[in-house]
């Protein structure tokens, strides 16, 4: 098959990461896939796996204007090239397949979104929620073909998008390959010191992650020889930095900015936490699960319970609340977690499976557009002949 996907850039966003991982493995089973980007270069460019690449040449800085840069951008390359299928790895790249449909028309390519953010966005104000609402309806009707993550997320999109049945199809986020599965399956899990504890953090330093709701609950629960490591760079860096400062916390969390893969860090964590307001399903949390690492994360999606066993592989505690996630922390000093049921879990979330469900969804939704258009093509070359029929 060929597929195109939009990505505005190279870096190091969990969407993105999936999507190349998805994109690879597909060129490896001999489909033609052509990665179409917003910016053509980045700090991760040196370790990008090796696909097809276009971009628009340009001596402009696109970052502020990301989104109709890659309109353009993709506009310009289904113009010149034929695919069978544009697959948008993300919530943030619905626009972007809503305007091809609106400036192609009738010829732009079956087009399949993945979800991978929630739905359900408490943090927006009522009148924003309501313009949101509005816009996930307009989706039901834009893609061929959506995407869920898990169970609980398919019932989310149908009612949230007024998707039809046969429209939403669940396949497990794809953030583990077999070796990587096999890799972090053969961490050895050793108890934690009585002395302190290792906790371990990680994503995008930006608002929906509530770093700061983390790090006072950490200032609250911790011990003395308690540390937290934070791997992950974004937009509130500097602050949060400040406020571990403010907080005393400044000689006992690190802050490790970006890095390459997180498995070095879960082998020598003793806990992972997770202080989301939202998400659609945190891939950090099924790494830990792969590693076999007790886990403390926020109810912050509807996935949540279908990826921890409550007091079993994790605790889970409400989001945006301060005191239940310091107990929380407290509480993890005690538990040893189940490795081998939180692994089988992790397996679900298989790149190699994934990939294959998602080929064969794809040859789905192009069967069902070829026989749309022969419907139509055969009622408008019967309907003058109708007319006819009846003029006589």
């Amino acid at each position: 098959m060929r597929i195109a996907i939009p990505i505005h850039s190279l870096g190091p966003g969990g969407v993105e990461r999936v999507a190349l991982g998805l994109a690879t493995q597909w060129r490896e089973c001999g489909h033609e896939v052509t990665i179409v980007l917003g910016r053509s270069g980045g700090s991760n460019l040196c370790s990008a796996p090796p696909l097809d690449y276009w971009s628009l040449p340009t001596r402009l800085a696109t970052a502020g204007w990301q989104t109709p840069w890659m309109v353009h951008s993709l506009y310009s390359f289904l113009v010149e090239n034929r695919i069978d299928v544009l697959f948008c790895p993300g919530n943030t790249y619905a626009v972007i397949g809503a305007a091809m449909k609106l400036l192609l028309g009738p010829h732009a390519p079956p087009m399949m979104l993945k979800v991978s953010n929630a739905l359900d966005r408490p943090d927006m104000p009522p009148a924003m929620r309501r313009g949101y609402g509005t816009w996930l309806r307009a989706q039901g009707g834009v893609f061929d073909s959506i995407v869920a993550l898990s169970e609980p997320m398919r019932r989310e999109v149908r009612e949230r998008m007024l998707a039809e049945p046969a429209q939403v199809s669940v396949i497990a986020n794809p953030i583990l390959s077999r070796q990587r599965l096999r890799r972090l399956g053969s961490l050895e899990r050793r108890a934690p010191s009585a002395w302190g504890m290792r906790y371990l953090a990680a994503g995008r330093l930006a608002p929906q992650k509530n770093f700061a709701l983390m790090l006072r609950a950490f200032a609250q629960a911790a011990r003395a020889e308690d540390r937290l490591t934070i791997a992950g760079d974004g937009p509130e860096r500097g602050q949060l930095e400040a406020l571990a400062a403010s907080l005393g916390l400044a000689d006992r969390i690190d802050f490790l900015g970006h890095v390459a893969a997180i498995d070095p860090l879960l082998e020598h964590a003793d806990a992972l936490l997770l202080s989301s307001d939202y998400e659609g399903l945190p891939g950090v949390v099924v790494e830990a699960l792969a590693g076999g690492v007790p886990i403390l994360a926020t109810d912050c999606c509807v996935s949540m319970a279908n990826l921890i066993d409550h007091e079993r592989t994790g605790l889970i505690v409400p989001p945006r609340s301060l005191e239940d996630f310091a107990r929380g922390i407290v509480r993890l000093r005690d538990m040893r977690g189940d490795p081998e049921r939180a692994r089988s879990v992790a397996a679900r979330y298989e790149l190699e499976g994934a990939a294959r469900r998602y080929i064969d969804l794809m040859r789905e939704v192009t069967l069902r557009r070829q026989r749309d258009r022969s419907r139509e093509l055969a009622a408008s070359t019967l309907a003058p002949c109708r007319s006819l029929r009846r003029s006589q």
